[in-house]
């Protein structure tokens, strides 16, 4: 009995996916939205429809700051007067499921997407802890988000190295 159950969940899974996608494909807005995030590198399918379906049109965010702060994937400090200063965290105050989904995007990139994985080293290499590091990978997927949806363009890697080679002094 408990395998025909599995079984028909397993069914009604790939139903409830099918139906995504072709939702998806019969709008070409979405479709072109969606194309444009699965191809920065830890970017998939399901990471598309879910943040297209969270977030919605990226384009009414006036910057990808605003865009990160609506997910909630912005620093927070914690600091009270000269004599408490706390570790610095992600603000968690936004989409909670836009920021779920995220989370693995977020660990993946960290381990093969060229910008995140310079940014990683560099931010290790200070100290940082590495489920920090991990938040971090998940705000720079959303500013990664903002500018390949608002420039129309796929995701080029040698874009967002030209200002990190600047900074680290190449």
């Amino acid at each position: 009995m408990v395998k025909d159950h599995v079984e028909w969940l397993t069914v009604q899974i790939t139903r409830i996916e099918s139906e995504i996608h072709d939702h998806i494909d019969s709008h070409p807005d979405l479709k072109r939205d969606a194309d444009l995030i699965r191809s920065i590198p830890g970017c998939g399918p399901k990471l598309a429809a879910q943040f297209l379906a969270y977030v919605g049109d990226v384009r009414r965010f006036k910057n990808a700051k605003a865009l990160a702060a609506f997910v909630g994937v912005t620093p927070r400090q914690k600091q009270s007067g000269t004599s408490v200063n706390g570790r610095t965290t992600i603000s968690r105050t936004g989409h909670a499921a836009a920021r779920k989904a995220l989370y693995m995007p977020g660990l993946v990139a960290k381990h093969h997407n060229p910008v995140i994985v310079a940014m990683a080293k560099r931010l290790a290499s200070r100290g940082m802890t590495p489920k920090a590091i991990v938040g971090a990978s998940m705000r720079r997927l959303v500013h990664l988000i903002y500018g390949v949806i608002n420039s129309g363009k796929r995701f080029d890697k040698e874009i967002p190295m030209r200002g990190l080679a600047f900074q680290d002094g190449i």
